[in-house]
């Protein structure tokens, strides 16, 4: 999906909802209604300000222009999509994770390091299992 080079792509704007549903419609090519039934069918979140108006963010209209090229261009049901999209989100928190875990265990080794324990072993040959043994 190509980006609009005069949106400003830092995380803190991102996120930021600032859009209208009229104007969230209008850039994102799509009919006011369509955006409600997207968040009826759980695949949009708005925000919502203290009189109750939905506010969308770019991150919002990115999703909707994907939701749209999912659609119509991939052929794919909206059932689908939302399947998709929830895939690809469990799949970002994984690599975020990963990546703490992957910090944690290097910090854990330059620790180990500067100690003086580099030696590997291999596990069998300081844990006896019960059932192991015969």
């Amino acid at each position: 999906m190509p980006e609009d080079p005069e949106v400003p792509r830092d995380g803190a704007s991102e996120e930021r909802p600032v859009y209208v549903i009229s104007v969230a419609a209008e850039l994102s090519g799509v009919h006011p209604q369509t955006l409600r039934m997207y968040e009826r069918r759980g695949l949009l979140a708005p925000r919502r300000t203290s009189g109750n108006s939905r506010r969308y963010s770019q991150r919002d209209i990115d999703r909707i222009r994907a939701i749209q090229e999912l659609t119509q261009l991939g052929g794919i049901s909206l059932s689908g999509v939302k399947l998709f999209i929830e895939m690809q989100e469990q799949l970002e928190e994984m690599r975020r994770r990963a990546g703490e875990l992957e910090r944690e265990l290097r910090r854990r080794s330059a620790a180990r390091r500067d100690d003086g324990a580099t030696e590997i072993v291999p596990l069998r040959s300081i844990l006896r299992f019960p059932w192991g043994e015969r």
